[in-house]
């Protein structure tokens, strides 16, 4: 069967995951890729530009820009008191439809209640990475919705009561859409590296990645 077939015309195997997360290859379009990165670029002119923040001594590796709300580790607040202290962007509603279509297609039977009111836009370059975390400064358990566009990221996604094993390594490509709730949604979860030179060339982004994920706050408005 090899003389007629490669891996790519077979499709990408998706691994087993722990119940409520659900890895849905190539979800965005190039178009739909190339017009969320135009969005980017657009955020990440200001009011508040990408930033790294700093959790304790250590500051990250990745930029970060906020939406709706401004993430700082273990808050969120409307203005970024620790970079610019401006009021970050209003959460467009074009992020709660396409985070209850997300829902959706990951087979959630909630999907049209999701209401997601924030979302932390990460640029990774080629040294950035992200240790393992959990996302709990969040009131609402709702699920966590992620989109990739650009480079491939190897991502590392755990459980829930500690940084080690079980885990399961994937690798995030541009257009993926990793949707974590449920069960699955307090797992320990990161970026072990990203792989340079694997963006697509029609994703709208020549190098790095970018990771789009949105949540529930469960803050009063």
């Amino acid at each position: 069967m090899d003389m007629f077939f490669d891996d790519g015309e077979l499709g990408r195997t998706v691994p087993a995951l722990p119940e409520g997360a659900v890895l849905i290859p190539n979800w965005l379009t190039p178009e739909q890729q190339r017009w969320v990165v135009g969005q980017f670029r657009t955020w990440a002119a200001g009011p508040v530009p990408p930033h790294s923040a700093r959790i304790g001594a250590h500051r990250m590796s990745v930029q970060t820009v906020c939406l709706g709300w401004h993430w700082r580790p273990y808050e969120y607040t409307r203005e970024a008191t620790d970079v610019n202290g401006r009021r970050v962007l209003a959460f467009p509603e074009w992020l709660v439809r396409l985070g209850r279509l997300a829902l959706t297609a990951a087979g959630d039977p909630a999907a049209d209640l999701y209401t997601p009111d924030t979302a932390l836009v990460n640029f990774y370059d080629d040294a950035a990475r992200m240790g393992m975390h959990q996302d709990r400064d969040e009131r609402s358990s709702a699920p966590v919705v992620s989109l990739s566009i650009g480079d491939t990221a190897r991502f590392r996604f755990g459980n829930s009561d500690g940084r080690g094993r079980p885990y399961t390594d994937l690798d995030l490509e541009s257009g993926d859409l990793f949707v974590f709730g449920g069960p699955a949604r307090f797992a320990y979860h990161g970026v072990q590296k990203v792989l340079p030179g694997t963006a697509p060339v029609d994703c709208g982004l020549a190098a790095g990645r970018i990771n789009i994920t949105l949540r529930e706050t469960g803050l009063p408005g």
